[in-house]
């Protein structure tokens, strides 16, 4: 009986075996066919692009539909490259699905031409072709390119603050202007207010603007902050720390006062990374962008993150690549506390700061 059993089975096998082979034998073979091209608008076009109107629609592309041999859902991009270019560095500009042309918003066309080199101002002739693929593959690209001039503006986002750093043996860049200095966090309803908590050693301190420069510059006494303009100017006092701790130093360069008081909150909560995540992130929400602590050895909290792209989203911190601990704002460039909100991203390359004693964020764009 078990003798039959298995030669049961083993007939069974076969025959699945068998009918699996027909099924992969009978499914269609996808063939490109005939590839997309773009209709309107015609070459010669002009587009003298204006940062006022970067949400407005510069050009609605349409093109031909790209035929395959079976009825299929067509993914179509838009791509543009420099004028004469094989496309292998082109950017894409617009995506749809089985619809055979799209609006390219103004800040789209623009940022495409400087990304491919456009200098500001300056008309610049481009090749634009349209891309039909299905699940990821069988692309197709239409053969004869559309050439537009674009005339671009600068793309920067806009962004009109000064930033301070520490300066001075109480800090962790010692007495050296341009070593990466600790940043101060900029109050992002006061302007003038900027705050920087974490560890400083017994010793003294001051404030610049610019990193290797020793003017601008703050230093002071007794609560008052005093300026200096230019490297010409007296030498102003440094402010003194008397002994090694975790303190909070605020100034407030339009009243000319500051603060400085011991930190009271834990500083013993340590975190293994920390990292910036959300749709404006190369890997979106899905994986946190690891930043590095600006100097383990000296102070545990403070992270940094180099020149770095995002894209028009949203951005949160968050500790261990997890949701345990996180912080997030409701303001872009700085924010002053942890909340739950997402910040607001514009897209360009950021440096980014992080504290995780208070969740104190700045994020500077336009970074090349």
């Amino acid at each position: 009986m078990k003798n039959i059993y298995k030669i049961f089975f083993a007939l069974m096998s076969i025959l699945a075996i068998s009918c699996n082979g027909d099924a992969v034998d009978d499914r269609p073979v996808l063939d490109a066919v005939t590839a997309p091209e773009i209709t309107a608008p015609q070459s010669g076009k002009q587009y003298i692009l204006k940062e006022a109107n970067a949400s407005t629609v510069a050009e609605t592309f349409k093109w031909s539909a790209g035929v395959y041999s079976t009825d299929v859902v067509i993914k179509y991009t838009l791509l543009m490259d420099k004028k004469g270019g094989d496309f292998t560095k082109a950017k894409t500009i617009a995506v749809t699905s089985n619809v055979t042309e799209a609006g390219v918003l103004v800040k789209d066309m623009n940022q495409g031409a400087i990304d491919l080199g456009a200098a500001v101002d300056v008309a610049t002739l481009f090749d634009v072709k349209v891309m039909s693929s299905v699940s990821g593959g069988v692309p197709m690209t239409s053969k004869t390119p559309v050439t537009i001039s674009v005339t671009p503006y600068s793309g920067k986002v806009p962004y009109n603050f000064v930033e301070w750093y520490l300066v001075g043996d109480a800090t962790v860049s010692g007495w050296d202007n341009n070593k990466g200095n600790q940043i101060l966090y900029r109050n992002p309803t006061n302007s003038n207010e900027y705050t920087f908590t974490g560890f400083f050693k017994k010793g003294y301190f001051k404030t610049i603007s610019h990193l290797g420069s020793w003017a601008p510059m703050y230093g002071g006494s007794g609560g008052s902050l005093v300026y200096r303009a230019t490297e010409a100017d007296a030498d102003p006092p440094s402010i003194e720390i008397t002994a090694d701790g975790y303190y909070t130093f605020k100034m407030d360069v339009q009243k000319l006062t500051y603060t400085l008081v011991a930190y009271t909150g834990s500083t013993t909560t340590l975190y293994t990374t920390v990292g910036i995540i959300g749709s404006a992130t190369a890997s979106g929400w899905d994986a946190s962008t690891p930043m590095a602590l600006r100097d383990s050895a000296f102070d545990k909290h403070q992270w940094i993150l180099g020149v770095t792209p995002l894209i028009d989203g949203e951005a949160k911190f968050r500790a261990n690549n997890a949701w345990d601990v996180s912080w997030g704002g409701t303001t872009p460039f700085s924010g002053i506390v942890p909340s739950g909100s997402n910040i607001p991203v514009a897209k360009s390359k950021y440096l980014i700061y992080f504290n995780d004693l208070n969740g104190n964020y700045m994020m500077i764009p336009n970074q090349g």
